[in-house]
């Protein structure tokens, strides 16, 4: 299979999956945008309404936080149950088992589409102005979207081989939910080198910081940061590409018989 008829097969089974779910609900794909809005009201509740948190614009720091870290993390619990899932199909025929997680990846930034442009006519509603730093979001979000590949990719392969890796990584994600800033700020810390060092370690976080970089304060992110998670996102695919070709009969043996 080529390159460009392994990613139409994407496509095409990522809109059909993404139609059949719509099909299952009374409110459709109105779900895309009010699920992500449901979790930020029930945080907003919590941290604002009843805690008092003295971040300034709560709100649209929350929505910032929150609709990435959803983008991220509902696409890699999705996609690390696909190729078990997938059992019938790749009993009968031998395709490249990243195809299944890349398909719910794909799910995923069609519905992350609508939800970003949701959060931009928040942010022109709430007074912030689109500038020329905006273009910055390009490569934050193109470097967000490789982390979730290699996440995805990584869980994907880990559960086929074991499946009680799908606990593992719902505590994973609760883990990154409470530690990547979301819903406070990093670069608030008492201490300027722990802030440094979360950023640093995390690279969830400094992607939330950096949308907040490009979106609130209008400054563009840290370009060397970026450019090194971006570096080894891509050295991660590459090695993670070549484990998936060379075990592809074993991941296929282990979906069939799971």
């Amino acid at each position: 299979m080529t390159t460009q008829r392994f990613w139409v097969l994407v496509d095409e089974m990522a809109r059909m999956s993404l139609k059949a779910d719509a099909s299952r609900f009374y409110f459709g794909y109105f779900w895309w945008i009010l699920e992500p809005l449901l979790y930020v009201a029930v945080f907003y509740v919590v941290f604002d309404v009843l805690l008092g948190t003295r971040q300034e614009n709560f709100l649209v720091f929350l929505m910032v936080g929150k609709l990435t870290f959803v983008w991220f993390s509902k696409s890699v619990v999705h996609a690390s149950r696909t190729i078990v899932s997938s059992k019938g199909l790749i009993g009968n025929i031998d395709l490249p088992k990243t195809l299944f997680p890349l398909v719910a990846i794909q799910e995923g930034l069609y519905r992350q589409a609508a939800v970003f442009a949701l959060l931009f006519v928040f942010l022109l509603l709430s007074g912030y102005s689109v500038t020329a730093n905006w273009l910055w979001l390009a490569p934050v979000l193109l470097v967000n979207y490789l982390m979730i590949v290699v996440a995805s990719l990584v869980g994907a392969f880990l559960v086929c081989i074991v499946f009680d890796f799908t606990v593992i990584i719902a505590l994973s994600m609760i883990f990154l939910l409470f530690t990547s800033g979301i819903f406070w700020d990093v670069r608030a810390l008492p201490d300027p080198r722990m802030a440094e060092w979360v950023l640093l370690v995390n690279p969830l976080a400094f992607i939330v910081d950096a949308y907040r970089q490009v979106l609130m304060a209008g400054v563009r992110p840290d370009l060397w940061h970026l450019a090194g998670v971006a570096f080894v996102a891509l050295g991660c695919i590459g090695g993670l590409r070549s484990l998936y070709r060379s075990s592809s009969q074993y991941l296929a043996l282990k979906a069939i018989t799971s």
